[in-house]
């Protein structure tokens, strides 16, 4: 945008060109993919490269000028960019299990993985959801007045609410079972004692 100008003699020339690959794209006789890797060699020897790149540094240019002239625009993407951000640290924050690294090489539980990561930060945004609007409407009926600005602020992202490791609840008060003397183990072999039973009491 800022040094260096656009070939439109390069563009013009090739323009039938790239417009039979988007047909041939949206005909399905050729991939994205496929056109990606054969363009992103970079040679300079391939014009058809050469035209594309020109055409990208053109919808480029147009977006970097919108950007800067149009401050909706900014905080438009700023606003999504940190939805965004936002989800992908909740949806770790989830799957904090090996510290968010998937030690399968198998695509299909990869995907597992992340799809049973995504359902359950969906369950517990859908539970944060319902949390906050059941505030809400109390917080309204004592008689407090919710402004939408005050609801701009909330986040369906809250963590500090969850227990990851769950509640386990241990009971000191309980007898221990009382102890015979001896220990039974499965029979696996003849290694082990007749009847599975040790021929000598174990220290407590």
């Amino acid at each position: 945008m800022f040094d260096g100008a656009i070939d439109w003699e390069l563009i013009e020339s090739h323009w039938q060109d790239l417009m039979q690959v988007v047909l041939s794209i949206q005909a399905g006789k050729i991939s994205s993919a496929m056109l990606l890797r054969k363009l992103g060699n970079e040679s300079r020897k391939n014009r058809l490269y050469r035209a594309a790149r020109e055409v990208g540094r053109v919808v480029r240019t147009m977006f970097l000028l919108d950007w800067i002239s149009n401050l909706p625009l900014r905080r438009a993407v700023t606003e999504t960019t940190n939805k965004i951000e936002s989800y992908n640290g909740f949806a770790k924050w989830i799957s904090f299990g090996g510290q968010g690294v998937i030690a399968e090489n198998n695509p299909d539980e990869q995907q597992k993985r992340l799809r049973y990561n995504d359902l359950v930060a969906g369950a517990v945004i859908l539970q944060n959801t319902v949390d906050i609007t059941r505030i809400r409407k109390q917080l309204e009926r004592e008689g407090w007045t919710i402004r939408q600005e005050d609801l701009a602020f909330l986040s369906p992202y809250m963590t500090r609410t969850l227990k990851r490791f769950g509640d386990y609840h241990l009971d000191l008060g309980r007898a221990p079972e009382p102890w015979s003397g001896e220990t039974v183990l499965p029979r696996r072999g003849p290694q082990r004692a007749e009847q599975g039973v040790l021929p000598f009491p174990m220290e407590a």
